[in-house]
């Protein structure tokens, strides 16, 4: 067996400082530089998060306000509807169609500027009789107008298609119509007035055998759409 020929080294304090490693020592101009380069960071953290709270605080403002300002379609109820001289063997002949709808502004803080409005009668999609209604006017905020109309001299004869099919509904109980009024408006926020939009109401009234509206469609909402 050869011999152990390791030397043992002894450890000294002389070679524990020879092997621990070396500190640096900074200058006070390198701990200045850091703290400016800390503080630095931190203003510019703290303008970043005030810019996002106010930008988001603005932003918050600006859908509130676009809520408030942005203007709803006028509302339109059919409140009353009849035919005269209905129940006819030859049709609907030279019969009187009287009507009765609300219009309401239902906007907040602002109103609708009304053209000339009118409104025509329909059955089958042809139209029986056509009637002014409306001069131009204003209707303020919150404002509910009442609206009659009459449309007299209506003729829809039993000897066609659709005269056929009149008599038949009404030997059934009941005929359906359509009432469209039609107008351009213009909504009004303060100072500020709207582009025109050309407006429809489209009101479909169930008529009974004497004339009269029946109660499914009394008070019943009008859909409201622009072309």
């Amino acid at each position: 067996m050869a011999p152990n020929t390791t030397i043992p080294i002894q450890s000294t304090p002389e070679n524990r400082l020879e092997n621990r490693p070396l500190k640096r020592h900074h200058t006070a101009r390198y701990y200045a530089h850091r703290v400016r380069e800390s503080l630095a960071t931190r203003v510019s953290k703290i303008i970043c998060a005030v810019f996002l709270s106010l930008l988001l605080f603005l932003g918050i403002i600006a859908f509130i306000l676009w809520l408030s300002l942005r203007p709803h379609r006028p509302r339109f109820h059919m409140r009353n509807f009849s035919v005269s001289g209905l129940n006819q063997e030859n049709g609907l002949e030279n019969a009187r169609i009287a009507f009765d709808v609300t219009a309401r502004n239902s906007n907040q803080n602002i109103g609708i500027f009304y053209d000339a409005m009118d409104g025509t009668v329909f059955y089958q999609e042809k139209p029986v009789g056509t009637t002014p209604l409306l001069f131009p006017f204003y209707q303020s905020s919150k404002n509910t107008t009442w609206i009659h109309g009459e449309v007299g001299g209506t003729s829809l004869s039993g000897d066609n298609e659709k005269g056929n099919k009149f008599i038949s509904e009404l030997g059934g109980g009941k005929v359906i119509f359509r009432l469209e009024l039609t107008s351009t408006i213009r909504f009004k926020v303060s100072t500020w007035d709207s582009k025109r939009h050309r407006m429809h109401a489209t009101c479909l009234v169930e008529v009974g055998q004497d004339g009269s509206i029946l109660a499914t469609s009394k008070d019943k909402r009008c859909p409201v759409y622009f072309s």
